[in-house]
């Protein structure tokens, strides 16, 4: 068995991933196909996981029953990560219940073949769901080309939003343009794609928006807050996410989520619910790193500025307690970028008057 995917580098043909655990399905499915499309294979779902990270095939036919991740728990993954969902998924399976055929609809994929295959529906079912993908990203580059205005604008209210909150108990506002950016460099060195790296961007400028309903006796004391005090102040986290609301538009999901959930901790110790390990969102616990690390390295009303040794001492000897210790080589990888975009957006005192 071969993978067939560099055959044919000079033309552009659609490229489709086979995913079964049974290298003689992959046998069958590549002589099928082969003449028409790319092809790339995938014994097993961590495997079809990793290549379509890499490199995103146009359509891919997937196995159900498989050791390991099954088939739906693949087709799970994908239909949840924004960078891939759009992705067709067909079903090629042995399971032919009305039951399972529900199940993986459910899931999102848009279609199902059972087992043993017709070589003939096989080719028509892939023309047809390529030619209803390629149309979907062509009315998709349409609607972001028209929109493009629109979103620009929904950013600038959104940082908006951000900044307003920054006001409460920051001089400037450079705090949220430094954190963001911070985000989305341990981003891509985590390995998230160019849509969640973007979402996450443009929607981390709002995790402390909460803080426009915090009192200022709480959040402009000087000093340590009591423990009435500091109950009040977590709340901010909830404020945030109630402020944001719930809505169908994924910014403001993602907005949401972070001010939600970016005070959890690794371990469980952190607020508002206590969440801990993989349970808090990827994006909320880069969230986490960022805003600590900025927050470490600034002058603030209670304290200097950390040197740079001692932020990131810092954040070593609590990964695994407050931050997601697989994020650490990430945010090493960063942080000669990020050191840059300290430099660039720098606190500057806020004028008087």
């Amino acid at each position: 068995m071969t993978d067939h995917s560099a055959d044919h580098s000079a033309d552009h043909r659609h490229t489709i991933l086979l995913v079964d655990d049974v290298a003689e399905n992959l046998d069958i499915l590549n002589a099928v196909l082969r003449p028409h499309y790319h092809t790339r294979v995938a014994l097993n779902g961590d495997k079809a996981l990793n290549i379509v990270h890499s490199q995103a095939p146009d359509l891919i036919l997937l196995d159900i029953m498989m050791p390991g991740l099954s088939g739906y728990d693949v087709c799970a993954r994908l239909k949840a990560n924004p960078d891939t969902r759009d992705i067709p998924v067909i079903f090629i399976t042995a399971m032919s219940e009305v039951e399972d055929e529900q199940h993986g609809l459910a899931l999102g994929a848009v279609d199902y073949i059972t087992k043993p295959i017709s070589p003939p529906l096989v080719l028509s079912r892939v023309k047809t769901h390529l030619a209803l993908y390629d149309q979907q990203r062509e009315l998709m580059r349409l609607v972001q080309q028209r929109t493009a205005q629109l979103y620009d604008t929904r950013q600038q209210i959104i940082y908006r939003l951000g900044r307003a909150a920054e006001f409460r108990d920051n001089e400037t506002g450079n705090h949220i343009l430094r954190m963001s950016h911070f985000c989305r460099l341990i981003a891509i060195e985590a390995g998230l794609g160019e849509v969640s790296v973007e979402l996450l961007f443009n929607a981390a400028p709002m995790h402390d928006v909460g803080k426009i309903g915090i009192p200022d006796r709480i959040l402009l004391k000087p000093g340590k807050l009591d423990a009435d005090e500091w109950a009040f102040m977590q709340k901010h986290s909830e404020i945030g996410a109630e402020i944001i609301g719930e809505h169908d538009d994924e910014l403001l999901q993602t907005a949401r989520m972070i001010a939600l959930h970016h005070h959890e901790k690794w371990d469980g110790s952190g607020y508002p619910q206590g969440l801990s390990g993989d349970d808090i969102p990827l994006m909320a616990r880069i969230v986490a790193l960022a805003d600590v690390f900025d927050a470490l390295t600034s002058e603030r009303p209670y304290k200097p500025a950390w040197p740079l040794e001692r932020a990131v001492a810092f954040i070593e000897e609590h990964s695994g307690t407050h931050f997601d210790p697989g994020l650490l080589p990430a945010f090493h990888n960063a942080l000669p970028q990020m050191l840059e975009i300290r430099a660039q957006f720098a606190d500057q005192p806020h004028p008087e008057g």
